[in-house]
Order: structure tokens, then sequence, then C-alpha cells
């Protein structure tokens, strides 16, 4: 098996290869009992999300997955991964609302597959930014805190230095740990309310919540009680906390006894539909079983029917064995479909057998400049990052002179905008021999600023897959 990389410098001491820290992470998956092959295209996915920006990141990533692996593939595994950059694998997610106890040790090994995307190809800073925030939401997914400070300083004369979080989260050593206990309904309605902004989704899923469980409560006293539909439609541009809200609903629903596990799988049409007629129904009901016992969550659900450019009959048969699906398990599996308002609208009533299923939709609004500062705080915290005063201003300024327009991405701007922060504060340092505690931590308003010259590279375009 290749190393994974061609970085012709020294490595930077405790980083593995990404060929290694794949390997751990399946070790650590089969350990938990889940599938390593899962494992090990998910860890892949996030590794491609992390470092597509990076000249000749793809030809080290072909190297690590094997013989046949093409360009076009590290370009699909990142459009597949970049929404765990700063939310939870499919997999934590699962053993994380399963209270497994390898919950943290798995979180560990994502954030070492994140560090170790810094080796593939020629980093830019920007890659730096993308591995520490997504190691980052990968630890608190799995319980583990973040050090308040670096195990270790990176070489910041080489990009290719692990990202900080990533490193730290590397050599702290994996504690045993209990099982984690269940998160009470009280705990997860509170998560929800601490959510910055979303009034309006708020106050719609603790409606929903009141009716379950009056619903649920009928039950059991033997009263009679109509049948209410639990799955949802969410609508809204991309990055307004759609999936933070789906992974809640999922946490919310298992807590009612709804759901028997309570995990989110997140898909979109790419991982519902195969090459050939007759083999995407196959594909669909696996992903669907997978989901069983929570919430399957289907972004931009239209691209599978005539709505939109890619809908075809291939989509169509996904959209039939869904409905099917949904049907037989109908007792223990929420669908949760998203996307913009007017295709999902068009979505749902071009399907009857959707639109019978689907009678809640809940409006996600865009973020006000004032909750977007909010998340690009909060989102840095996490990271062990501080946003100083004058950055937050330099923020604020670029938020003011950015179009907003259905392309524009909220929480996903924020996010964007730290991720290249964290890169130019890399750079900025890289003469201070000895950085202090305050240097490392803290973001200024230079670091909002555009890549530097010496730094910046053209970012490749994707081949195929949605844009961030």
């Amino acid at each position: 098996m290749s190393d994974g990389s061609r970085h012709t410098g020294p490595r930077p001491t405790g980083t593995l290869t990404l060929a290694e820290a794949v390997d751990d992470l399946e070790r650590i998956a089969a350990s938990a009992s889940v599938d390593p092959q899962a494992a090990r295209r998910e860890g892949l996915a996030l590794a491609a999300a992390v470092a597509e920006s990076a000249p000749r990141a793809a030809a080290d990533w072909t190297d690590t997955v094997g013989p046949g692996a093409t360009t076009q593939d590290f370009f699909d595994a990142a459009s597949r991964g970049r929404r765990w950059r700063d939310s939870p694998t499919a997999t934590l997610s699962s053993l994380g609302a399963q209270g497994s106890p390898y919950a943290p040790e798995y979180a560990r090994a994502l954030a070492e597959v994140a560090s170790a995307a810094c080796l593939l190809g020629e980093p830019t800073m920007r890659v730096v930014g993308n591995a520490s925030v997504a190691a980052a939401a990968q630890l608190a997914a799995g319980g583990v805190p973040v050090p308040s400070t670096p195990a270790a300083v990176p070489d910041s004369t080489d990009p290719a230095s692990p990202a900080p979080v990533a490193a730290a989260a590397a050599e702290t050593p994996p504690a045993p740990a209990p099982k984690v206990p269940q998160k009470s309904l009280d705990e997860l309605l509170a998560e929800l309310d601490a959510l910055i902004g979303l009034e309006r989704v708020k106050r719609e899923v603790h409606r929903q919540v009141a009716l379950l469980r009056v619903e649920r409560l009928r039950g059991e006293a033997g009263l009679k009680s109509p049948t209410m539909t639990r799955h949802l439609v969410f609508t809204g541009n991309p990055g307004t906390g759609k999936t933070t809200v789906a992974r809640l609903v999922a946490g919310i629903y298992h807590a009612l006894d709804l759901l028997s596990q309570g995990q989110l799988v997140e898909v979109d049409r790419s991982e519902l539909v195969a090459g050939y007629l007759g083999q995407t129904a196959t594909k669909t009901a696996d992903v669907v079983a997978s989901a069983a016992g929570g919430v399957l969550f289907i972004d931009e659900a239209y691209s599978l029917t005539g709505i939109g450019s890619s809908g075809d009959q291939y989509g169509q048969e996904a959209v039939d064995t869904l409905v099917k699906e949904m049907e037989d398990r109908r007792d223990d599996l929420v669908v949760i479909v998203a996307g913009y308002p007017a295709p999902m609208q068009a979505f749902i009533a071009a399907n009857p057998g959707l639109a019978s299923r689907f009678r809640t939709t809940i409006e996600f609004e865009d973020y006000t400049d004032e909750e977007l500062v909010a998340i690009l705080e909060q989102l840095a915290a996490g990271a062990d990052y501080e946003v100083l005063p004058e950055a937050v201003e330099r923020f604020r300024e670029v938020l003011g002179h950015t179009p907003r327009g259905d392309g524009f991405g909220n929480g996903r701007f924020a996010r964007n905008a730290l991720e290249a922060a964290i890169g130019h504060h890399a750079w900025r340092l890289q003469e201070v021999e000895a950085p202090t505690l305050d240097q490392l931590r803290q973001l200024v308003a230079t670091d909002f600023d555009e890549e530097p010259a010496t730094a910046a590279v053209v970012e490749p375009a994707p081949v195929s897959g949605r844009a961030p």
C-alpha cells in the first residue's frame, strides 16, 4: 500500500500518512462492530474534502486508495466529504447515538485523518484551516475535549505540518470510555434552543414534539389517536442549519421512544442512484436499511426526479424504492428531505407517494449578519481560537459587501472564512520561532484578508458534485 503522500520534506512528528490513519480508522470501526470498508470510505472522503484545494492532492489520494482510483473519484469523494468539515461523519453520528464507548476513539481517528490530509500534494494554508475545523468538529461530536493548548507547535514554515487541533488530539492518549448515557428529551431540546438564530424552526420542532408526545401517551392509555406522519420537509438556502437540526430531531425522536436508535444518515442523489436501472433499487434499499431506527436525511432531494436538470428514470427508481421502504419501515424510520423552497414544493407535489407522507414543512431562514458573527465566534472557540474584536469588525466588513442570493453559504460562509483565517494565521506565524499562547490562539484582522500572494493557489474546480 502506498504511503499516500509524495511530500518530500521531513514528516511532522506524530503524524501518520493517510494510509496509516485510514487503517487505524478501519481497526477502530471493526472493534465497534462497524463495517470497516464503510469507515474507510468515510475517512477517504473526509481527507479529500480537507485537501481538495491542494495541488496534486488528487494524485496522492488515489495512490492511497489503490489501483483503479481516478481523479474523478477524488472529487466525488470530496463532494461527499465536505459536509463533514463542520459536522460529525455518519459513522461517528451513529456511534454517538448508540452511546458507544468507541465514539471518542473513532473521533480521535477521524481527527488524525484530517491531519494526515495535510500531507497530500502541496497543501495550501487553506488546507491547514480545513483540517483544524474538521478535526474540532469530529472531536466535539465524539465528546473529546479540544486541548486548551496545542500539544506541539506545527512547523509554520511547512504547509504540510499537521493542523494544531488534529495533532494535539492525536497525542492525547485514548482513555477507556464507558457507554455514553443517552441524552434526555430536555437536554436535546435545550441544545436546540441554544442554536444561533432559527427561532421559527425551534417553535415548529417544539410543536412537533408536543404533538408526538401526546399521541404516544394517548396510545399508551388505550385511546384512539390519528396516525401522524413523522417525516419532514426542510426548505432553505445552503448553510442554514438543516443538517444540525435533523441530527437533533433524530435524537429527540429517539428520546420520545419513536425511534430505536436515533442516528442520522445524510445522503444525496449520488449515494442513492446507481449506474444502471435495477441497481438503484438495491442501492437505495441498502441506504435506507442503514438508517433504520433513525433519520434518513436527503439533501437536494428534487435532484432525484424530473424537477431540475438531474432528474431521470434512475432517480425515479430511487424515489419509488424510498416510498416502499418508508411504508415497510414506517414504525422505525423517519425521512427528512431538504432543499430550496420552490423545487422542494414541486418535488413533493409531483410524487403522490411522497405527498401523502410529507405533510410538515419547516422553513429555514437566512442568518442575519449578527448571527453569522456569532457562528464564526462559536466555530472558532470550538477549534480553540479567539477572534479578536478587530477581526470581528473585518469579518463584518466582508459580510457587508458579499452579495446575498440563493448561492450564499450562510453558516458555511462563516466556516469557510474561519478555515481561510486559520490558514492565514499559520502563514503569519511562519517566522515566529516560539509563539506565545496568545499568538497561537488569536486571529487578527489581517487573517480575514485575501490569501497572501506567496501562499495562494488556484483552487481546482470539482469535476462533478456540489459546490461547497
